[in-house]
């Protein structure tokens, strides 16, 4: 059976995040800010840090998939199944470096801007998806695929109606972790030039303004789960059925 998509699971985390924003919000209307903080929050500072956020993230997620997803198919074929170890260990090195300093590495040689952070992000969150990829590929009942072969089937359309809709749960799994990946590590694209809500977080770290930390701080935890959220009920709604178990 596909999975249920519960009014629990509609509604708990959105209800969850509305609270936060909204004592945010309180807290703000009730803060004397001083003429620091305002500057820091005014003239649609934060709808521009939210926007730069939303948009690190949105490209960040968009070139980690064209590049994971169909590397991780090729790597599972009979030609280049030996090269898998060293692609994923590739992948490894890049999550496993400190975001801060890869992002400062970057900047050296890319010089500050947009660029280098995206270059960032996307080799912090390429692990999950390839790894998932390959696991949910390996996993499939070589049974399945011999008897999609042995009944016609061209290689490609073996891949896309049989292997891939069978990985499916694997591979949502790792994009659901990378979008979530990609949010956090967007915030640090302010020490690149790259702006996101990072900028106000170090402004209201710099600055020692706690109003401007915080609502830099809410609004990425909320970004956060909304993008995990969102992920969950793709992943739900895409789960192919008879795979799911309650």
């Amino acid at each position: 059976m596909p999975p249920r998509i519960t009014w629990q699971k509609l509604v708990t985390v959105p209800a969850l995040v509305a609270a936060a924003l909204g004592a945010t919000a309180l807290y703000l209307s009730t803060t004397e800010l001083d003429s620091i903080a305002r500057n820091s929050l005014s003239g649609g500072i934060v709808r521009t840090t939210l926007r730069q956020q939303t948009e690190l993230v949105a490209i960040s997620t968009f070139f980690v998939l064209v590049i994971a997803i169909p590397l991780g198919v090729a790597l599972t074929r009979s030609s280049l199944r030996r090269a898998a170890p060293p692609f994923v260990a590739a992948a490894n090195i890049g999550q496993a470096t400190p975001a801060l300093g890869l992002l400062a590495l970057l900047v050296i040689w890319l010089g500050i801007g947009r660029r280098a952070a995206l270059i960032g992000i996307v080799a912090f969150a390429v692990l999950p998806v390839l790894s998932n990829t390959i696991a949910g590929l390996k996993a499939i009942d070589p049974a399945l695929v011999e008897a999609a072969r042995g009944i016609g089937m061209p290689p490609r359309l073996v891949l896309f109606r049989v292997e891939l809709p069978l990985a499916v749960p694997l591979i949502l799994a790792g994009v659901r972790t990378a979008l979530v990946l990609n949010v956090g590590t967007a915030t640090l694209a302010t020490f690149g030039g790259g702006g996101g809500l990072g900028d106000l977080i170090s402004s209201g770290i710099t600055n020692q303004r706690m109003p401007v930390l915080v609502l830099g701080s809410v609004l990425t935890v909320a970004m956060a789960l909304i993008v995990d959220w969102l992920g969950m009920l793709v992943e739900m709604l895409l789960r192919p059925r008879g795979l799911e178990v309650d």
